[in-house]
This record gives structure tokens, sequence and C-alpha cells, in this order.
């Protein structure tokens, strides 16, 4: 019955993909479990607006904020299924596939938004798209999309490590965000994005990590009292969509798909990192303290993440595809 919920809205949206005529528009439906006043929601309406006047119209993009598609997981079932959508997605939820993807959200892995292009354009990435193609059937579009840096969201002080001890801390389900969220000290809580307000309201959950732009989304200020700038993961995500769907399209749409969502991609990172002090001061304005603090016992603290994961060699590969 699960199978059947995740991948009949697919099939409803291949068929009547399928049935269009060859010369009417080509539509892709985008999900994201971020809001409308997010900057990555900004980029998309971005390579939206640039899609359809590159195609002429034939291509038409359909963006669907707050998980309206549904779960990042059951949209990349109905991609696999074949149907015309894609989604905003971390590379922890592709690990499933490809393994070596659940690497984008390992701890500390990258210092800045250059270190993410450069990973992109890197042969050792344009493997890993390919692998994902093979394994899965599922296409990335561009993997540029920066959210923002991950911080501790708690109701009590945190500065060190061992002030996690016993707190229920939500994260999402893949292994690397899990196993993260273990070695800083606090117990892992799997939930969707969607479910985390309440949670925290109703104290299913003690805290959270997330960047501060989904923070003030979701407007998660009314439920944490206090954020701690660990930086402990930088958001690398991407916009993956059907292989199966996109190679149907022609070799000029294809084209237009791939360097608009890398160019949407760019924009929104940078405006991400532009905003971001904006986004402190306001979440400050509702009376979250924030606080700076001295990271080296939180990197301490998750360098295991790469051995306990099998990602030890891997890491020294994107090391030398930065050129560090």
């Amino acid at each position: 019955m699960k199978w059947l919920r995740i991948v009949a809205p697919a099939l409803a949206l291949a068929f009547a993909a399928a049935a269009l005529p060859a010369t009417a528009q080509t539509v892709l439906n985008v999900n994201t479990a971020l809001t409308t006043d997010d900057p990555m929601y900004a980029g998309l309406e971005r390579f939206k607006a640039a899609v359809e006047k590159r195609s002429a119209g034939k291509l038409s993009v359909r963006i669907f904020p707050g998980s309206q598609l549904g779960k990042d997981e059951d949209v990349l079932e109905q991609a696999r299924a074949g149907a015309n959508v894609a989604v905003l997605v971390d590379g922890g939820r592709l690990a499933p596939f490809v393994k070596e993807f659940g690497i984008l959200g390992a701890p500390y892995l990258v210092d800045n938004f250059d270190q993410v292009l450069r990973l992109e354009q890197a042969p050792l990435f344009k493997g890993w798209v390919d692998k994902l193609r093979n394994a899965a059937s599922l296409q990335v579009l561009s993997f540029d999309w920066f959210q923002g840096h991950r911080h501790v969201l708690t109701n009590v002080p945190v500065k060190v490590p061992a002030d996690l001890k016993g707190v229920r801390m939500r994260t999402p389900g893949a292994p690397v965000w899990l196993e993260t969220v273990r070695a800083m000290g606090a117990t892992p809580t799997g939930m969707p994005w969607s479910e985390v307000y309440s949670a925290l309201q109703t104290k299913v959950i003690d805290g959270a990590e997330a960047q501060h732009p989904a923070v003030y989304g979701a407007r998660l200020y009314e439920v944490v009292k206090h954020i701690t700038k660990t930086e402990h993961i930088y958001l690398i995500t991407g916009i993956v969509t059907s292989r199966a769907w996109f190679d149907k399209l022609p070799a000029d749409q294809q084209k237009i798909l791939a360097e608009e969502t890398f160019a949407a991609g760019k924009w929104a990172s940078e405006a991400t990192i532009a905003s971001l002090a904006d986004y402190e001061k306001k979440l400050r304005e509702k009376g979250v303290t924030i606080v700076e603090i001295d990271k080296a016992p939180f990197k301490a603290a998750t360098a295991g993440v790469y051995q306990t994961l099998g990602y030890a060699d891997l890491r020294k590969d994107v090391d030398k595809a930065l050129g560090r």
C-alpha cells in the first residue's frame, strides 16, 4: 500500500505527460520543503522564468513549496517511476542509491561556496552523477544550491558537545545526518521538516538543527530559545529529476534545464550567503539568543563520522578534488 501511495501520483503524472502531443508544452513539477520566503524559492522562481523564456514556452516549470508533492523521499520515488517531477534535495537522501552522495552532508566537509562549485565540476562528482543515473534512474540537473550553515537549535544554552547530552534532536533521517548529531552528543530523531514545529511545541523533541532561512521561514523562533552557531553542516543541495523523463527531452531542452538550474542555484546560493546576517538579526529581534562558539570541540567530536560511515577514503578523494 505504501508503494502505491508513493508511485500512484507518479504514474498519473507520467501518463498525463505521455498523452501530450509532441508539440505541446512540457511541464516539470518541482517540489521543495522550503517556504516561499526562502532565498532558495526565489532561485526556483528565477529558474522557472529563465527556462520558460529560453525554451520559448516549450518547457514549463511549476513550483510546489512546503512539500506539497510529498516528502523528498516520496518525490524521488515518483521520479524513479518516470514522472515529470524534480525535488530540491540533499545528498543524504540520495545515499541509499549511491553511497558517495551521503558525504555531501558530512560534518565540516567544505569551507566555502567556491569549494562547492569546484567539487560539482570535478570528475569525482560527475562519476557519482553517472552512477545515480544507472543505479536509480535519477538525473541530477545541478548541485550548487547552498542553503546555509546548519546550527543547533535548543531551549537550553549549548557551548560544547557535552551540553547536548540527553537532548532529543530532530534531523533528516539519512545515516550521515543521524550519525553527525549523535557524534555531537545529542540523541538524533529523524522526522520530516514539516513536523518539526509541532514536535518542538509538544516537546516530542528537545531541539533541532537547521540553517537560518529555514528556521525563520518555519517560525521556529516561536518554539526555540537558543541557536548555537556550530556550522556543523554546510548544506549543499541540488535539483534531481527523473532520468526516463529527462532522456525523452530534445537535446536543446536538456541543455536548457542543466544550464539554468546551475545558474539559478548559483544565484540563490549567493543570495543566501548575502542574507544570513539579516536573518540572524531578524531571529534576534524575535527573541532568540544566538551565540558564537569555539567550533573546535564540535569538529573534534564529529571527525570520526567519516570512519564510522565508511567515508574516510572518500574524504581524501574530496580533499584532493578541492586541491587541499
